[in-house]
C-alpha cells in the first residue's frame, strides 16, 4: 500500500531562497506583492487565541547568515514601499467617515464581504493584499521589539527623518495632521455640536487655536535639518496644552449631554472628533526625537500602527459599542430615575404597590375580556393584528395615565437605578461581598417590590375577569369563551405549550419598551420640547401662560410613558398574527394576562377541569411571571452594565452578595423587614439624582 504524502508548509528560508537568493526571481514576478505575501503568510500563526510572543528567531538567524538574500529583501521591500501614498490610512482609518450610524454599520458590513480596494500606488493598497485578516495586527504586535529593531537594522531601512520631500514619511505624517485638523474645525463648529458646550461661546474655538500651532511646527520641522522637534520645545508643549484644550471640548459636550439631552447623530459627531484627536495625539509622539534609538523606535511603532489601523478600519463590533455608549448611558440614566418609584423602601411605600398593582390588575381584567371579544371579528390576520394592539396599547396607557401599576414592567426600569450602586461599590475598598453589599439589599427590595406587584395584579385581573365574563353571560345570555376555553387554559401550562417562551418574548418586548422610554425622554431634551411647548407664542395666547407651562410640565413627566406604552402594547398586540404569517409558533404571556386568561377558560369550560389543568395553569401564573422578570432584568441590567463600560465579569460577585444577603435576611426579598423607613444607599441615588 503506497504512503499517503502530507504537504508540509515550507520553511522561511527556503521561501527566501526560491525569491531573493542567485538571480533574485522576485524581479520576475507578475505580482511584486507575492513574495511579501507568501512570507507573512508563513509567518502568520495559525491561531490566535492565548498567543504569547510571535517569535522572529529562525528569520533574523537566516538574514544575518545570508548576505546575498538579506540584501536582495530590502531591495525588495525598499521597492515596494518607494513613495506609496499613507495619509489616508492615518487620517482615515479605523474614524467614523460618515455620523449617519446605521449607513455607518451597513458599510462596514459591506467592506467585510467584499473589501474596498484602494489605488495600486498608495501603502493602503500594499497593506489590503498583504495583511487582509483583521487579526493579522494582533500578532504583528506580539513580535518583540528587539526583534523588530534588529530586522530595522539588518534590512537598513532609513529613518523616516531623512527627507520632508512629497510622498515621503514624514510628508504624508503632516498633510494627515493637517487633513485631521481642518475637519475637526469643520465639524466642531457645527450648531448641534455648539450648543452642547455653552460655557465655550465666549472663548476662541480650541481647535483654529491648535490648528494655527501646527503650521507654526510644521514650518519648523520642514526648515530644520533634522526635520524633527525635541521633548522640551516649548512649541510642542503650547501644541499638546491646546490638544487638551480640545479633549476638554469633547469631554464637557458629552458631560452636558445629562443637561441637554443628545441625538444620536450628535454622538456619532463628538465621537468622530475624539477619535480624529486620538489619532492626532498618537501622529504628534511621531514628531518627537530625543536619540538615534527614538528614529528607529518611532519608524517602527508608524508601521505597527498603520497596519493596526488598516485591520481595525472595517471593524463593526467596535463601533457599535462605542457609538451606543453614551446613548445607553442617557437612556437608562432615564430609566433610573423613572424606576426608582418603583423602589419600595418602607411599609406605605410597599402597601402602595399593592394598591396601584390592585390597579393595574383591574384593567387588565378588562382588556383580557376585550380581547377575547376582538377575536370573534371576522378580519385578516392584521386586522386582528391592529385591533389586538390598540386593545393593549392604550389599556397599557391607561394603567400609565392612572398611576396603576403593571407587574413585570419595574425591571426594566429599575436596573439602572442598581447599578449605581454597583459604581459606588467599586470605589470602597474591603472583599467583593461587602462591595456590592448595597447592591444586594437594593436587588432585595426591587424583588419584593415586583413580587407584591406580581401579588396584586394577579388577585385582581383573576376575578374581574371571572365577573366580566359572567355579566356578559348573565346579559346576553351568551358564553364568549366557550369555544376557546382548551386553548385558553393550555396556553397557560408551561409544559403543554410554549409558554416559557413566550414569556420571554414578552420580557423582551418590556425591556425594548423601556428602551423606548429613555430614548425618546432624552431625543425631547435635547430638541428643548418642553421648553418649546412652555413658551409657545399661539399656546400661551390661547390658553394662558399657566396652563401652557402646565402642559410643558405634562408633557415632560408622561409623553415618554406614554409612547413607550404604547409601542409595547403594538409589540404585544402582533406578535401572534406575525407568527401566524411568517409560520412560526410566535406569542407572548404575561403573568397578569395569563391570571385573567385563566379565569376566562375556567368559566368557558363551566369550571369543568382537570385537577392536573388546574394546578398547570396556577403554576404557569408563577413561570411566566418569573421568566417576565428574569429577562427583562436581564436585558436591561447587561444595557447598564454596557452603558457604564462596567464588566459583566463584576455579576460574579454581584450574585455572591445577593446570595449572602438572602440567606442572612429572606423575608427582605418579600416583605419589607427594614427598621428605618430609608436606607442611606437609596438616600444617596435619590440625593445624586436631584443634584
Amino acid at each position: 500500500m503506497p504512503l499517503l504524502k502530507v504537504k508540509t508548509k515550507p520553511q522561511t528560508s527556503e521561501l527566501l531562497k526560491e525569491f531573493f537568493k542567485g538571480s533574485a526571481t522576485w524581479r520576475d514576478e507578475k505580482s511584486n506583492l507575492e513574495p511579501l505575501v507568501e512570507l507573512i503568510q508563513l509567518i502568520r500563526p495559525l491561531k490566535i487565541k492565548n498567543l504569547q510572543t510571535v517569535n522572529l528567531h529562525e528569520l533574523i538567524s537566516f538574514l544575518r547568515e545570508n548576505q546575498s538574500c538579506r540584501k536582495e529583501l530590502s531591495i525588495y521591500l525598499k521597492e515596494i514601499l518607494k513613495e506609496r501614498k499613507f495619509n489616508k490610512i492615518f487620517s482615515d482609518a479605523a474614524i467614523l467617515r460618515d455620523v449617519d450610524f446605521f449607513f455607518e454599520v451597513k458599510k462596514r458590513i459591506l467592506a467585510k464581504i467584499l473589501p474596498y480596494q484602494p489605488q495600486k500606488d498608495t501603502l493602503e493598497y500594499v497593506l489590503n493584499q498583504v495583511f487582509y485578516l483583521a487579526t493579522d495586527s494582533i500578532w504583528v504586535n506580539k513580535i518583540p521589539m528587539p526583534q523588530l529593531e534588529e530586522l530595522y537594522d539588518l534590512l537598513e531601512f532609513e529613518s523616516i527623518y531623512e527627507s520632508v520631500e512629497p510622498n515621503s514619511s514624514l510628508s504624508e505624517l503632516l498633510i494627515a495632521m493637517h487633513l485631521i485638523t481642518q475637519r475637526i474645525s469643520g465639524r466642531a463648529m457645527e450648531t448641534d455640536v455648539i450648543k452642547m458646550v455653552p460655557e465655550f461661546d465666549d472663548l476662541e474655538s480650541p481647535f483654529s487655536a491648535f490648528e494655527k500651532e501646527l503650521f507654526l511646527i510644521e514650518d519648523e520641522i520642514r526648515n530644520s535639518e533634522k526635520h524633527y522637534i525635541l521633548s522640551d520645545d516649548l512649541s510642542l508643549a503650547q501644541l499638546l496644552v491646546l490638544l487638551k484644550h480640545c479633549e476638554d471640548f469633547v469631554e464637557k459636550a458629552f458631560r452636558n449631554s445629562s443637561k441637554y439631552g443628545i441625538s444620536l447623530r450628535v454622538n456619532q459627531n463628538l465621537l468622530k472628533i475624539k477619535q480624529q484627536l486620538e489619532r492626532l495625539r498618537f501622529l504628534i509622539s511621531l514628531l518627537k526625537v530625543e536619540n538615534e534609538k527614538d528614529e528607529k523606535n518611532n519608524g517602527i511603532v508608524m508601521a505597527l500602527q498603520l497596519i493596526e489601523f488598516n485591520c481595525y478600519k472595517n471593524n463593526v463590533r467596535k463601533f457599535i459599542a462605542q457609538s451606543i455608549q453614551l446613548i445607553s448611558y442617557e437612556i437608562t440614566q432615564h430609566t433610573a430615575k423613572t424606576g426608582e418609584k418603583y423602589i419600595t423602601e418602607n411599609r406605605n411605600e410597599y402597601f402602595k404597590m399593592f394598591w396601584n398593582a390592585l390597579g393595574g390588575g383591574f384593567i387588565v381584567g378588562i382588556m383580557c375580556i376585550i380581547k377575547i371579544l376582538l377575536s370573534k371579528i371576522d378580519t385578516s390576520i392584521f386586522g386582528h393584528a391592529f385591533l389586538y394592539s390598540m386593545n393593549y396599547a392604550f389599556g397599557f396607557i391607561t394603567i400609565y395615565i392612572l398611576g396603576c401599576a403593571l407587574a413585570t414592567k419595574q425591571p426594566a426600569m429599575t436596573a439602572s437605578a442598581l447599578i449605581k450602586a454597583i459604581e459606588e461599590g467599586m470605589s470602597k475598598q474591603g472583599n467583593n461581598t461587602q462591595k456590592y453589599s448595597a447592591f444586594a439589599i437594593l436587588f432585595a427590595r426591587v424583588f419584593r417590590s415586583q413580587f407584591i406587584a406580581f401579588v396584586g395584579n394577579v388577585i385582581m385581573a383573576f376575578p374581574v375577569s371571572l365577573f366580566g365574563i359572567w355579566l356578559i353571560d348573565y346579559v346576553f345570555h351568551y358564553n364568549i369563551a366557550a369555544t376557546k376555553w382548551e386553548r385558553l387554559l393550555t396556553d397557560t401550562s408551561p409544559i403543554h405549550s410554549l409558554a416559557i417562551f413566550h414569556a420571554a418574548i414578552a420580557g423582551v418586548f418590556l425591556f425594548m419598551s423601556g428602551i423606548i422610554s429613555g430614548s425618546v425622554a432624552n431625543r425631547d431634551k435635547h430638541n428643548q420640547v418642553y421648553f418649546r411647548i412652555a413658551e409657545h407664542p399661539l399656546l400661551k395666547k390661547s390658553i394662558g401662560k399657566a396652563k401652557t407651562l402646565k402642559l410643558s410640565v405634562w408633557y415632560e413627566k408622561k409623553w415618554a410613558g406614554i409612547v413607550s406604552n404604547f409601542w409595547f402594547g403594538v409589540f404585544m398586540g402582533s406578535t401572534a398574527s406575525i407568527g401566524l404569517f411568517l409560520g412560526l409558533n410566535l406569542d407572548i404571556r404575561h403573568i397578569t394576562f395569563v391570571s385573567g386568561n385563566l379565569a376566562l377558560g375556567l368559566y368557558g369550560a363551566n369550571f369543568k377541569v382537570t385537577d392536573a389543568m388546574l394546578f398547570w395553569g396556577i403554576v404557569g401564573i408563577g413561570v411566566v411571571g418569573l421568566v417576565n422578570f428574569m429577562v427583562s432584568f436581564s436585558l436591561s441590567l447587561g444595557l447598564a452594565f454596557r452603558s457604564r463600560a462596567i464588566s459583566l465579569f463584576e455579576l460574579r460577585f454581584v450574585t455572591a452578595a445577593i446570595w449572602n444577603h438572602f440567606k442572612s435576611n429572606p423575608f427582605s426579598f418579600f416583605f419589607p423587614t427594614e427598621k428605618k423607613s430609608k436606607s442611606g444607599v437609596v438616600e444617596n441615588y435619590l440625593q445624586t439624582e436631584k443634584n
